[in-house]
């Protein structure tokens, strides 16, 4: 059987995004929060290190008002916590709330069973070929070129 053709890459992920995209938006509702402010508790969730708000901005594409209030409002909501560095007091660090992570582990919790599912059906060799592939992708849209 032949590789999967270009476009037949693009169907599938463009389909994949609309229903994480369909989940976000929910969730976000359900929260009182913006689509985006989701996109930035998965931000700070994925950071290697603790996150800034510099480096949020950074990561959103936003002005530095823009993830003002939306910090501002994820910590509102209980999501987020802000604390100082404790050798540079000028640096903020975001950390995720216990109880919102919890919050949101449940809600996405037929994301994750849906991908359990799915990884069921592959030999473990074909998930490690498609994660070198996502990771490759995101690397690429990931350059300033690509955006």
């Amino acid at each position: 059987m032949p590789p999967a053709d270009l476009q037949a890459f693009a169907v599938q992920l463009r389909r994949m995004n609309g229903e994480v995209n369909r989940l976000v938006h929910t969730f976000a509702a359900a929260q009182g929060l913006h689509p985006t402010d989701v996109q930035a508790l998965g931000a700070i969730l994925d950071a290697d290190e603790p996150m800034t708000p510099g480096r949020l901005r950074e990561h959103l594409g936003l002005t530095s008002g823009a993830v003002t209030a939306c910090v501002d409002r994820l910590e509102r909501a209980g999501h987020i916590r802000r604390s100082r560095e404790s050798t540079d007091r000028r640096v903020v660090h975001l950390h995720y709330e216990a109880g919102a992570r919890a919050a949101a582990r449940a809600f996405f919790l037929p994301l994750a069973t849906a991908a359990e599912a799915a990884t069921a059906r592959f030999a473990p060799e074909e998930l490690d070929a498609a994660l070198r592939f996502l990771t490759a992708l995101n690397e690429e849209l990931g350059r300033d070129g690509a955006r």
